[in-house]
């Protein structure tokens, strides 16, 4: 099908909608009626928009001269699609178009849904609330759901008393209605598209506003939560101001309110001016939480902010365009949260996040991060990985390349040109390359149209030049993948010097090096911005190798992901991996320990039997050892927060893949101190604690993590014992966990992220497979859409080869319609994972063997 199946007619063209919505929360349903405001641009017989899961009571159409011409409405719910049948023709001109229609308060957390909490006296509460990306307005209210079809927004929300209503924009007014209800009036939006609608309804509590510069931020939450709320509106208010600055436009709402909901399929949703969060990734205490969860609370608040300019501002004129939205509020966030907080050196760990898309780009099943949407399953299909991940990376590169300053002046004239409008990703390119007066369309349009991304080889040329080559980097495993080339924007450096622009545009060419090709040693995506890999001829290796103090942490960390990528692509093996990160015992950031555990991990779980690992646990211990040692279990005065969280990931380490018995011990008592309540744990080696507890829990840790999880009263502990219970290796255990998923006990949002957890789990994966198979239905029915692919991601752990093949084939007869591709990507890793066991399981097991430790 192509995308003119899915696209409405375009001559009538919404203006404004009127809407008004009841939603009644005691039989979780809702009325509503709807005045559009359109133009008809040619004489028309019947309107089409979209409805999806509606109920229609009527619907007519008025001219300004007060002409009403009626309509048979009929309902399509394949085509998602209602179609007005008027009784007479419409002449070209302005109509307002009405429909009466009702609908479900769903459980699916998607359109207009429902949330539940329980209140302090133990009563369930419930909240009507709306998720509208994709394509679910539809299922609010009758609509031209399609992103380039912007329009002014006027919501009127009727609500039972002692209930607090939320919309786009602020109050204007509340009337009492004759049947002892509130009909809310909220003010205009400006011009927008229909998936940033929000509808937001229940016995909700909101913050005093904060004044910032004019604009009224607020926390919204349900009760008894207003002590969480104090960072989100300081991490708000930032960066409110400093998107406003770098885009050199005000906000555009006329307030700005931040809604933790207790169930939500996402992380959040950028709604202009009612931006909704899960309650962990905006509710938190500060001083009772790690790092990386507390810094998971500013990178969200900031990616949504970032929205309100770039997505909700400005908006990709179709879902193919998606990356524009998602990835520059993904740059942003990180460019923002590095401003707020340096200490942090976000742009530092932004390098091991990008993992994830190097996995999946590394794959012949990858795609272009824009290519052709036509079906609203495949607008579900473009959340993922390369959107967010690889799109903001190659907006890094393009940024370093160029430099900081003409960068933004592309970004401000890119904003200013399509304001309340809709633009596409060459408009983008073009308002960079009027700027910046370098070719910047040519440079990125293969990185953006053209799926993967190159390995940049680096020698020294006869002549003593640096001779630098391309080749498409893919996974050895994966399918066959076509050769291309990408205009490489590199920054090249001797180490420690000033870095010089590069710009590699054909298979190979050689380099004048600043210095000369001599110096050494000689990096290659210097300050590791780059979208690439560096494949270093041995000799520069080795300079590298001894020399890694001269090294930026972020340098030294793509060192060791490089070197292990090479491993996953068949070209070096996992021994000399291993050669190189048994030299990292003396490292000290957070970013290169954090990049080393992800291999180490990955050899545990794809590489080893018993016998390996008995032997694989003293050399990680001598890897660690003196990281543990050196950090201890304490903070001390000076520890910024890097620090703590490489203390917290070294115990983990020290207490999971060394097995250390000492560190097992002292992780226990620690633990059972923290549950008792002692506040001088710190919070980073409270988690790092709960997990290694769990990794090798009893049944009594079980039932402690699972009282930890039902009774915490923060969001973001309470997801961490939730997660933990994936942990534990006890087959009892894991079917406790199992059946939870499928219950009440685990709420829907989190449920297929703890089956995923399970799924990747050593001891338990091949249970949790078993379970998926036989609960596929149920899974189906009560898990969100969006994170059906999130869970099938735990498959690519299940790498036996018998296991792996009941994968591939109960995958290829279930496919999941919202993410095919995606689907497509986790089987192609598991072959990946296959093959590589295959290839290096045998090799690593007589390195252990001989490793002299």
């Amino acid at each position: 099908m192509t995308e003119d199946d899915f696209r409405l007619p375009r001559h009538v063209v919404p203006r404004r909608y009127d809407l008004r919505v009841e939603p009644d929360l005691d039989t979780a349903t809702f009325y509503g009626t709807v005045a559009i405001a359109v133009d008809v641009e040619q004489a028309v017989d019947e309107v089409v928009c979209n409805a999806l899961d509606l109920e229609i009571d009527g619907a007519w159409l008025v001219g300004l001269d007060g002409t009403r011409i009626e309509a048979e409405p009929r309902l399509d719910d394949e085509a998602e699609r209602l179609t007005l049948a008027l009784v007479s023709t419409a002449c070209p001109g302005a109509w307002t178009v009405h429909v009466g229609f009702r609908g479900v308060l769903n459980d699916k957390l998607a359109g207009f849904y429902r949330s539940v909490y329980t209140d302090a006296g133990g009563d369930e509460r419930l909240i009507a609330t709306t998720q509208m990306e994709a394509t679910d307005a539809r299922r609010v209210f009758p609509c031209w759901d399609e992103p380039d079809r912007k329009a002014v927004f006027a919501v009127t929300l009727v609500v039972a008393g002692g209930l607090l209503a939320v919309s786009n924009g602020g109050v204007l007014s509340e009337t009492p209605t004759d049947d002892g209800r509130m009909a809310v009036r909220f003010a205009d939006t400006v011009p927008m598209s229909t998936y940033l609608v929000a509808l937001v309804v229940g016995p909700l509590e909101a913050t005093e506003a904060i004044d910032v510069d004019g604009v009224a931020l607020r926390v919204v939450h349900v009760p008894g939560k207003a002590h969480l709320a104090p960072f989100a509106l300081e991490v708000g208010a930032f960066c409110l101001r400093y998107f406003a600055d770098y885009y050199a436009i005000a906000y555009p709402g006329d307030k700005c309110d931040l809604i933790a909901m207790p169930d939500f399929a996402f992380g959040a949703m950028e709604n202009l001016g009612a931006v909704i969060f899960r309650e962990q990734v905006l509710l938190v205490d500060p001083q009772a939480v790690a790092q990386a969860e507390l810094q998971r609370v500013a990178d969200v608040v900031a990616h949504e902010l970032a929205h309100m300019w770039f997505g909700d501002l400005v908006t990709m004129k179709w879902w193919n365009g998606l990356w524009l939205n998602e990835a520059f509020a993904t740059f942003m966030e990180v460019a923002a949260v590095h401003a707020f907080r340096p200490e942090w050196r976000r742009w530092d760990s932004f390098a091991t996040e990008r993992a994830a898309a190097y996995a999946v780009d590394s794959l012949a099943s990858t795609r272009p991060v824009e290519y052709p949407v036509h079906s609203p399953e495949e607008a579900e299909g473009m959340f993922d990985v390369l959107t967010y991940q690889k799109g903001a990376s190659v907006l890094r590169m393009l940024e370093q390349y160029l430099g900081p300053e003409g960068f933004r002046a592309g970004i401000r004239r890119y904003l200013a040109a399509h304001a309340y409008a809709n633009a596409e990703t060459t408009d983008l390119w073009d308002a960079i390359e009027e700027a910046t007066g370098e070719p910047v369309r040519r440079i990125m349009d293969a990185w953006i149209f053209q799926g993967g991304y190159p390995l940049v080889g680096v020698d020294r040329s006869d002549d003593g030049r640096l001779a630098l080559d391309q080749r498409r980097f893919v996974f050895a495993g994966a399918g066959p993948s076509e050769a291309a080339v990408w205009p490489v924007p590199a920054l090249v450096a001797a180490a420690g010097s000033r870095s010089q622009r590069v710009l590699l545009e054909k298979d190979a060419t050689d380099v004048d090096l600043d210095g000369g090709a001599e110096a050494s040693p000689v990096v290659v995506n210097a300050g590791g911005h780059g979208f690439y890999r560096v494949r270093y001829a041995p000799p520069l290796l080795a300079s590298l190798r001894r020399s890694l103090g001269l090294l930026a942490p972020v340098e030294r960390a793509l060192l060791v992901d490089d070197t292990w990528a090479a491993v996953l692509a068949g070209d070096t093996s996992a021994g000399a991996f291993l050669d190189l990160a048994g030299g990292f015992a003396t490292e000290v950031d957070h970013t290169v320990w954090a990049t080393l555990a992800g291999a180490l991990r990955a050899i545990d779980h794809h590489l080893l039997d018993d016998a390996s690992r008995c032997h694989f646990a003293p050399w990680t211990g001598a890897l660690v050892r003196p990281a543990l040692d050196r950090l201890g279990w304490q903070p001390g005065p000076g520890d910024d927060e890097r620090t703590r969280q490489t203390r917290g990931l070294v115990v983990t380490l020290a207490g999971t893949l060394a097995d250390d018995a000492d560190v097992i011990a002292r992780a226990r008592e620690v633990h059972h101190s923290y549950l008792a309540g002692a506040t001088t744990v710190d919070p980073d080696v409270a988690a790092a604690v709960l997990a290694v507890v769990a990794s090798s829990g009893s049944a009594d840790d079980y039932h402690a993590v699972l009282e930890r999880y039902r009774t915490s009263a923060s969001p973001q502990e309470a997801e961490r014992y939730l997660y933990a219970l994936a942990r534990f290796p006890g087959h009892d255990q894991a079917r406790r966990t199992l059946a939870m998923t499928l219950t009440d006990d685990i709420r829907s949002q989190s449920a297929p992220y703890v089956l995923g957890r399970l799924l990747a789990n050593r001891e338990a994966g091949a249970e949790a497979w078993t379970f998926v198979e036989a609960n596929w239905v149920a899974i189906g029915a009560r898990f969100p859409d969006n994170a059906i692919p999130g869970m099938l991601a735990g498959t690519t752990a299940l790498s036996t080869p018998a296991l792996a093949e009941r994968v591939e084939v109960f995958l290829a007869e279930h496919p999941v319609p919202q993410a095919g591709k995606t689907v497509d990507q986790h089987r192609e890793r598991l072959r990946v994972n296959v093959a590589l066991r295959a290839r290096e399981a045998g090799p690593v097991a007589g390195w252990l063997a001989d490793w002299p430790g």
